[in-house]
């Protein structure tokens, strides 16, 4: 039995070997991503607290003026005195008339790059644009204290988002064959981390203690062999979780799954509408902002979302500093021409089949609790590199080792 499970791991991992090594070593990239980011360019995301902050319409108002012919989209507002402003922006609509419409400028959701959660989710919407489509938005940070503009931001434009394409679609784009190729790739590591940990079982005590520690003192093939079997063992159950979790982003039938074994829907409640009334202007973006922190005060960030037409509301996303995790979010609705709060959706009142989802990108980057999470995937991800290398060395071992005793007996008989 373990004869056809040696072959099927084999053949699926000389199928899927260099693509699974190219989703380690970047996955390997991209778990450290935010940390590296606010590291390296520490200005653009923290700023010197002194006096008081600028109001949210102030910032959009110098955000446009500093970028004409752009809408403000979205803000994000940190809790944190220290932090800057994100404002998303992209091209205004002309209207017929060739000026930006009212509404144009309150269209747009908010696109944050902290948001996009390590680029391993983020940026799908924007590498699937063709050359025709619109011009993609940015994101604008801004001191809030002083109103300046810290810096222009595109996702795209950044290493970690090749990375992210590399992880994802092999450079390829979010419809491409290279986006498939990794998709098959990483159902079929799922096969081979099953088979690996059957054909890992020992039969007998003694084997397994064998297993379960590195023999330093042995010759190369020995290590090597080791080093496979050993460390493959120990990874093998966060390998499993990172392949599984990946399948989201790869097939639809994934996410229906999920969806029908809770028996819920993917779809979230109606958000309620704003009230129109005549001769009413809209409140903007800073009545939505206090309603929402009335609401939750001390949040970590509160992600505000102008509406896209008269009839929608201000869509408030925060995060409180004891959630469970990064997506775990509360929606706040706000009207626009009132500043009335119309309805709130707390993370925990989401269905089971949303909650669920909402966990799969913090187990996949290894985010879910925090830096020590972090640290196990880097590590795993390191190895999960090594395991296609080790398993071809042991391969042509054997082979090599076949041949040699085919060698002998065809001499024997001759």
């Amino acid at each position: 039995m373990k004869t056809f499970f040696r072959r099927i791991h084999l053949y699926l991992s000389l199928a899927a070997g260099i693509p699974i090594l190219l989703a380690c070593l970047t996955g390997a990239f991209l778990v450290f991503e935010k940390d590296l980011e606010k590291a390296l360019h520490h200005d653009r995301y923290y700023v010197t607290a002194a006096g008081s902050q600028r109001s949210a319409e102030e910032l959009k108002a110098l955000a446009v003026q500093a970028f004409p012919g752009h809408k403000v989209n979205g803000i994000k507002l940190y809790g944190a005195p220290d932090r800057s402003a994100e404002l998303n922006l992209s091209p205004a609509k002309k209207d017929k008339g060739g000026a930006a419409g009212n509404k144009e400028q309150q269209q747009g959701k908010q696109g944050a790059p902290e948001q996009k959660g390590g680029g391993k989710a983020g940026g799908e919407k924007q590498a699937g644009k063709g050359p025709q489509g619109p011009p993609p938005g940015f994101t604008v940070f801004m001191n809030p204290y002083t109103g300046e503009v810290l810096e222009k931001y595109s996702y795209r434009e950044t290493f970690f988002f090749q990375m992210m394409a590399l992880h994802r679609w092999l450079l390829g784009g979010n419809d491409s064959v290279g986006k498939i190729i990794m998709g098959v790739s990483t159902f079929l590591f799922m096969f081979i981390l099953i088979t690996g940990i059957i054909l890992w079982w020992p039969r007998t005590r003694k084997i397994m203690v064998q297993r379960l520690k590195i023999k330093k003192d042995a010759g190369f093939k020995r290590l090597n062999h080791d080093l496979h079997i050993v460390l493959g063992f120990y990874t093998a159950i966060f390998l499993f979780i990172f392949a599984f979790t990946a399948m989201n982003w790869s097939f639809e039938w994934f996410n229906d799954a999920l969806f029908a074994i809770t028996k819920s829907s993917p779809k979230p409640p109606q958000a309620p509408k704003s009230s129109p009334v005549a001769s009413a202007n809209a409140v903007g973006f800073d009545k939505a902002f206090a309603a929402a922190q009335n609401l939750y005060p001390a949040a970590e960030f509160y992600n505000i979302s102008a509406p896209k037409d008269s009839t929608e509301t201000f869509t408030v996303s925060v995060l409180m500093a004891d959630a469970a995790h990064e997506n775990a979010t509360n929606s706040v609705y706000v009207d626009q021409f009132s500043g009335e709060v119309k309805g709130t959706l707390a993370f925990e009142q989401r269905n089971a089949g949303q909650r669920a989802k909402s966990y799969i990108k913090p187990l996949h980057t290894g985010s879910i609790w925090g830096m020590p999470t972090k640290i196990i995937a880097f590590v795993v991800c390191l190895l999960g590199v090594s395991f296609p290398i080790t398993g071809v060395i042991m391969w042509l071992n054997r082979t090599k080792k076949k041949n040699r005793k085919t060698e002998k007996k065809v001499a024997a008989i001759a």
